[in-house]
């Protein structure tokens, strides 16, 4: 199992370290850096600016929204960010969620699943390097009846296949991304739910496209505090607020893909309270009404020695690269979780 780590969003209060923690996971052999974007920051941008000042590790979105970009530029910006990293650069794509969508890019979000398949076709199609014509319901290329025709992109990517992921939760959104993608990017993985949330949808897509699992890379992002064993209790605390955004305010309110799957892990009950406070706008009495267990299982908590026995129950689970987002504002701490993430790698004898 490799180790990756997630930059989160630029603009969160650590930008000016963010370096500093990218360059010191190049040193230690972290595989992948992501760096995602919402409604401030720009992804590509980030991944650009490490990418110049790192020399192995990889850059991945995590993730280029959709609604965003049309699909030719989003091939054009992995072309060339391949070609500027010298060929480490993995495309991590997303639908985001109906608010952004429709009150940021001014995008219907509608058919996700339909719109997530000719955009990779179009993506994919448009970085082989010939001349991109396409009939879809979402798109079409050139448009008919205008002056446009079919062009190719100019630019050479470093290789002829750049790593192509999708950011999935939900069970049809699973099973495409295992159908037609080359990874998946995982958010709130327990590793005890992770067969029936995940890895059972993910693998029937495989079994349509005709594949099996192998090679494809299962990267779950988990936030990770490092401490005593005696002190989990308080370490799950940092990330309540964390946990009540995603659980319980990020979508509408018939329209929470990580509300759904707390549910879908047993938290029928929880999640429709936390929901409701954080909507009312009781983040705090939202945040107070996490169970600690569910933090606990979406997290990585405690000592080196409990988060390598954690890492080992996801390696058996089929994760392939786990990204850690450290917690904490103070570069020291990020840094030392850093080395923390490797030695439990080490311990749990992944390495």
């Amino acid at each position: 199992m490799r180790l990756g780590i997630n930059l989160g969003y630029w603009g969160a209060g650590m930008d000016s370290d963010n370096l500093a923690v990218a360059q010191e996971a190049d040193r230690l052999g972290y595989s992948v850096c992501w760096a995602a974007e919402a409604y401030g920051s720009d992804a590509a941008t980030v991944l650009s600016w490490v990418a110049a000042q790192t020399e192995r590790i990889d850059i991945g979105s995590a993730i280029f929204q959709i609604p965003a970009r049309a699909p030719a530029m989003t091939a054009m910006t992995a072309a060339t960010l391949d070609s500027l990293s010298g060929g480490r650069f993995r495309l991590g794509l997303g639908v985001s969620g109906p608010q952004v969508s429709e009150g940021w890019y001014g995008v219907k979000f509608d058919k996700p699943l339909a719109r997530t398949r000719e955009y990779v076709d179009i993506v994919r199609k448009a970085m082989t390097r010939e001349r991109l014509s396409y009939e879809g319901e979402h798109w079409t290329l050139p448009l008919p009846g205008g002056p446009g025709k079919p062009l190719k992109l100019t630019v050479h990517p470093q290789r002829e296949h750049i790593p192509l992921y999708i950011a999935a939760i939900g069970p049809k959104n699973l099973e495409q991304t295992g159908e037609i993608a080359d990874g998946a990017l995982l958010i709130f993985p327990a590793v005890e739910h992770l067969e029936e949330t995940a890895l059972t949808h993910l693998r029937a897509g495989r079994e349509k496209a005709g594949k099996t699992l192998d090679g494809f890379d299962i990267c779950p992002t988990l936030p990770l505090a490092v401490g005593a064993d005696k002190d989990v209790s308080a370490l799950a605390d940092i990330f309540r607020p964390y946990t009540a955004l995603y659980v319980g305010g990020m979508g509408s309110p018939k329209q929470n893909f990580y509300n759904q799957l707390a549910r879908r892990m047993g938290y029928e009950k929880e999640a429709a309270e936390i929901q409701d406070r954080y909507l009312s706008g009781d983040k705090e009495g939202a945040a107070a009404a996490i169970p600690e267990q569910l933090i606990d299982q979406t997290t990585l908590l405690g000592s080196v020695e409990r988060i390598a026995e954690r890492m080992q129950a996801y390696a058996a689970a089929g994760v392939t690269t786990l990204s850690l987002a450290p917690a904490g504002f103070a570069l020291e701490d990020r840094l030392a979780s850093l080395r923390a993430g490797i030695e439990a790698l080490e311990r749990a004898g992944l390495a």
